[in-house]
């Protein structure tokens, strides 16, 4: 359901959720090496995100991208909203171009209420609560150290 540009740029401010201040920030390829992700791919991401305040940067040698307070308090869906693919959970799950409760596709039953759930998520949850639940449930945002 989300591209891989939301998938990693979620990834990305959760890891800046979970690493970085303002004295401890990491450039994109820090990211990109820890993510195991693209690091050209990243850094354009980053840059987006950095532009619409979702991240927060400083320029030059010891600069870098890091979280702020006023970062940590954005909502999941605000970073869905700068790639403007929110609207990823309103389509059609198989892709039809009319495709609704009134004229449901194969699958709309089933999904229907899933997608409001994860939208509804996103919605509520922000960056800060969703980083803290990542270190009570140990659960991952990348592999590195287990591959």
């Amino acid at each position: 359901m989300l591209s891989n540009a939301s998938k990693y740029a979620i990834r990305a401010v959760l890891f800046l959720a979970e690493k970085s201040n303002l004295e401890n920030r990491y450039s994109a390829s820090d990211i990109s090496q820890e993510l195991h992700v693209s690091n050209y791919f990243i850094a354009k991401l980053l840059q987006q995100l950095a532009k619409k305040n979702i991240i927060s940067s400083i320029k030059g040698p010891k600069g870098g991208f890091y979280l702020s307070e006023e970062n940590l308090k954005l909502k999941i869906c605000d970073i869905l909203n700068v790639l403007e693919i929110k609207n990823v959970f309103e389509g059609c799950f198989l892709g039809l171009p009319s495709c609704d409760d009134s004229n449901p596709c194969p699958v709309h039953d089933i999904v229907s209420d899933f997608k409001s759930n994860i939208l509804e998520k996103f919605e509520m949850q922000t960056i800060r609560e969703l980083s803290e639940e990542i270190k009570t449930n140990g659960t991952l945002i990348t592999l590195k150290n287990i591959i």
